[in-house]
């Protein structure tokens, strides 16, 4: 039966700060912030992550929901080694003190860290989450607040009209449906080192290298992933340590070596920086 759970979480903790993307770009009905805490579908049901002393409040909480809502408050990155790592560089030793306590948030499921990839595609992040709000609450299923992302079945038997018709281009309406009847096991990739599931993703029409960086990302947590061609990142890494002097995609991913091996919290670090505490 399901009931009401402390999940704990190494300190520094700060659930604001960490759920802070779910806000940024407007609101997220698939990981909808509602009154101090962040509501999610599972199975129909809807839960509620709220701040709590030494980590978050589940409830209801479950052996169903136990790891979605682990993924959500990035639970199983270890920012310890980051951290005593970080205070030899510059500028990220400055940014662990005034972002502490950041865990960035994952997709938990595979098709929806893809599909949200899909619709950032050379659009602002905040056309892409009205965008993707959109096919959420035309396709999904309801909660109380929020609403539970659309499975890969449903996707697959949308149209491209109905997409088109919700703001996806053509191209990617067609990519968003041709990935949820792909023939491949997204959660067997798990178990794959990062240069082989780029290369099952990189073969799928649609999905780029860097779709695949950031499924490596912020779906499966991989520690070395680094988007480079991610025009946030870029412009991160720019104004962070070359003075505001744009870099070619070439260029920050020769930059990517500089944080080995912590290429994907380093990403977080530098791209929420940029947004809550941008060098002067």
């Amino acid at each position: 039966m399901a009931g009401r759970l402390l999940l704990p979480l190494h300190e520094p903790y700060d659930f604001e700060l960490s759920t802070e993307r779910f806000r940024a770009f407007g609101p997220d009905v698939a990981n909808l912030w509602h009154e101090g805490g962040v509501h999610r579908v599972v199975d129909g049901r809807e839960f509620r992550i709220e701040s709590a002393p030494g980590g978050v409040d589940v409830a209801p909480f479950d052996a169903e929901i136990e790891p979605v809502a682990r993924a959500v408050v990035g639970a199983d990155f270890d920012l310890d080694p980051f951290y005593a790592w970080a205070e030899q560089d510059e500028v990220l030793g400055t940014l662990v003190q005034r972002l502490a306590g950041l865990r960035p948030p994952l997709a938990p499921d595979p098709y929806e860290a893809i599909v949200s990839a899909i619709t950032a595609q050379q659009v602002s992040l905040f056309a892409a989450f009205a965008i993707r709000n959109r096919m959420v609450e035309r396709f999904g299923v309801r909660g109380v607040h929020a609403y539970e992302f659309p499975t890969r079945e449903r996707m697959a038997r949308a149209s491209e009209e109905e997409l088109t018709a919700l703001g996806f281009s053509r191209r990617k309406a067609e990519y968003v449906i041709g990935v949820a009847g792909a023939d491949l096991d997204f959660d067997a990739l798990r178990t794959l080192p990062d240069d082989e599931v780029k290369a099952m993703l990189t073969a799928l029409r649609g999905l780029g290298e860097w779709t695949a960086d950031w499924f490596l990302a912020r779906h499966l947590a991989r520690p070395r992933a680094w988007p480079a061609g991610d025009l946030g990142l870029v412009k991160a890494v720019s104004a962070f340590y070359f003075g505001g002097r744009k870099l070619t995609i070439a260029e920050v991913q020769g930059a990517g070596e500089r944080f080995e091996p912590f290429q994907n919290l380093s990403a977080h670090y530098l791209l929420t920086g940029l947004r809550m505490a941008p060098p002067a």
